[in-house]
């Protein structure tokens, strides 16, 4: 799932090679995409993008003063080009959800296209006249990129799993899964420790990380083509999706917790003492 890092670094892109050119056409390949109807889609065409911005997880052109907001979900992505086809797209079930034309009046439409893979669809398209019409950025809590964040009085009441607090979007934006894995590592923390139980010291420690992990992971990601951020992040991550991989901090082998439809990884000596973390398949009531 492309997070934060991600996220903002095709705001960037968008911003370098979209803004200023006119909005041709928006194609769409799925009707189930489109989570808005006023204004239609349609009335993005003959405007002009002026700007590209990042809320959260969700990507946002400033078309004229509409909006069109994606949110790429688990399995979405955006594939860009500088010389799009003149084939209009078919209705179907394939990858390809929307397509969006650019005009710069000097050559062949560029634009991009949005996909999905796999079965289980959650890409998501907004047509609005503010992005805080779009429910999930409505809901957004802080940014922990902003001055002056600190994660402390967020933590306050949470008797909830850190690992969960991280990856909820109304409590913190544009955390998900791998970040969260990331995060926790560098900090020494369990994913299982409660958020409201942290001391001073891991407080400090999380704080810390978190500014840590996502400025590197932006840092690295800015200035990379669309086509490269995929590849970028599989090769930035320490423990998440390398279970049975040696943890290069300490040497320990990374262990993982399997759930019904996601999955964390973790150093049992940088984060839990050496002890495992019971998941689905170790837990002795499903035994």
């Amino acid at each position: 799932m492309p997070e934060m890092p991600e996220v903002d670094a095709l705001a960037a892109f968008l911003r370098e090679r979209a803004v200023g050119a006119v909005v041709a056409d928006v194609e769409l390949a799925s009707f189930a995409v489109l989570k808005t109807y006023d204004p239609p889609v349609s009335s993005l065409a003959g405007l002009q993008v002026t700007d590209v911005q990042r809320h959260g997880k969700f990507l946002d052109l400033d078309v004229d003063g509409l909006h069109l907001v994606v949110h790429l979900a688990k399995a979405g992505w955006l594939r860009w080009s500088d010389q799009l086809t003149d084939k209009r797209l078919k209705m179907g079930n394939g990858p390809l959800a929307a397509r969006v034309r650019l005009d710069h009046g000097d050559g062949p439409h560029v634009g991009f296209d949005l996909t999905e893979a796999g079965t289980r669809k959650g890409l998501a398209v907004y047509v609005v006249r503010d992005p805080q019409d779009v429910e999930g950025i409505a809901a957004l809590g802080p940014d922990p990129m902003v001055d002056g964040f600190t994660v402390a009085p967020l933590l306050e009441g949470r008797r909830m799993q850190v690992k969960r607090f991280l990856r909820d979007q109304k409590i913190v934006a544009g955390i998900g899964n791998a970040y969260s894995d990331e995060i926790l590592h560098a900090a020494r923390l369990s994913p299982f420790a409660l958020a409201s139980e942290l001391d001073a010291e891991q407080v400090e420690r999380l704080d810390a990380a978190i500014r840590t992990v996502l400025g590197e992971a932006m840092a690295e990601a800015h200035g990379k083509p669309a086509s490269e951020l995929k590849d970028g992040k599989r090769s930035r991550m320490r423990v998440h999706g390398r279970a049975g991989e040696t943890c290069p901090v300490c040497g320990d082998t990374i262990a993982e917790v399997v759930f019904a439809d996601s999955s964390l990884q973790y150093c049992p000596t940088c984060q839990t003492g050496g002890k495992p973390l019971k998941d689905r398949s170790t837990s002795k009531f499903l035994k």
